[in-house]
């Protein structure tokens, strides 16, 4: 565990963005971090895990302290179940493959999801119609104040949409260490119904998918759809698909009849982000190395050089045009550090 000095996090933020660190460190085991936290050299530190969910508006004074804990371990199964525990460095998207290897259903729908696995039960991630609560068994955290490790269950975390007890209450208060899942081995529950997914299928002369290739279906629709962060600085959808009132999108729809829209609950209804942002004539639009990307327009680009500030300062231009014309506040779904 060594502690460096004024490194740049461009290789730790999907962004790409050159944001510095005044001190930095790279922790690779629970054991680490709890010395760290013991250790008041630096009272303030900032937990970074695979940069994938922020935008770094400005240069970190205080110690970062890059989470890169590895591990995969299979704690039990039963017939038709299996519980696996993946520690928080480990990376989304080679989880996520893993278990397909192993024919583990229920991550299929979440696959090439930008970032590590500790940040995942933080904003609820989710796509294709899976979230990560419906397939949570827990998680295991260190409370910064006390150092001591704590497990949360689903009904701790308090999952919503895009959302949990990690951005809330318990925001800064703990350190996410592993995530246990919830998986099945055979009889999988296929979710096909959400998105491309069937038409991408059907291209593809399957009938009768198994979860790999809804995996496939996902990676080729989304490869297509959101640049490559490796490429292409983003953090892939910046915004929250905007849940409103079934009052308030009637109105909406007699002025725009082909909106798109998902019925959430009886009184709810999801509209895209993406479509609204499109509608309002932000897609492919480029300001310096800011920009919106040309495919999707949910996703803001670095396309070089863009600082955090002025990505910032698209993305409140947008919600600022979106509200102006369909009165609909669009959230960021990406941390903000400002």
């Amino acid at each position: 565990m060594k502690i460096q000095h004024n490194i740049s996090l461009k290789p730790y933020n999907t962004f790409g963005i050159d944001s510095m660190a005044k001190h930095f460190v790279s922790i690779n085991s629970v054991k680490e971090l709890q010395q760290l936290l013991d250790d008041h050299s630096y009272p303030e530190k900032f937990i970074l895990g695979g940069g994938s969910n922020m935008l770094m508006a400005k240069d970190i004074d205080t110690l970062v302290v890059h989470v890169n804990i590895k591990g995969i371990e299979k704690v039990s199964e039963t017939a038709s179940e299996v519980i696996i525990t993946a520690k928080a460095g480990e990376n989304w998207h080679q989880f996520v493959l893993w278990c397909l290897e192993q024919d583990y259903g229920g991550l299929e729908n979440m696959s090439l999801i930008p970032g590590n696995v500790g940040t995942a039960p933080i904003q609820n991630i989710g796509a294709y119609g899976i979230e990560l609560k419906d397939v949570f068994q827990s998680c295991e955290a260190i409370e910064i104040s006390s150092n001591t490790l704590k497990t949360f269950d689903r009904e701790d975390c308090k999952f919503g949409y895009r959302n949990s007890i990690f951005k809330n209450e318990a925001k800064g208060k703990y350190i996410i260490t592993s995530v246990t899942f919830r998986l099945t081995k055979n009889n999988h529950k296929l979710n096909t119904s959400y998105g491309a997914i069937e038409t991408e299928l059907a291209e593809m002369g399957i009938d009768v998918p198994k979860i790999k290739d809804i995996s496939n279906a996902v990676i080729a629709i989304r490869q297509r759809k959101l640049p490559d962060p490796a490429i292409l600085g983003n953090s892939g959808s910046f915004f929250k698909n905007p849940i409103i009132k079934k009052e308030a999108f009637a109105v909406l729809q007699q002025k725009y009849p082909d909106i798109p829209h998902y019925v959430v609950s009886n009184d709810e209804i999801k509209v895209p982000a993406g479509w609204l942002i499109e509608e309002a004539g932000f897609k492919g639009k480029r300001f310096g190395d800011a920009g919106v990307h040309k495919n999707q327009a949910l996703v803001l680009v670095n396309h070089g050089n863009a600082t955090g500030s002025e990505l910032w300062g698209l993305a409140q231009k947008i919600q600022q045009c979106v509200l102006a014309r369909f009165g609909i506040a669009i959230e960021a779904e990406v941390n903000v550090i400002q």
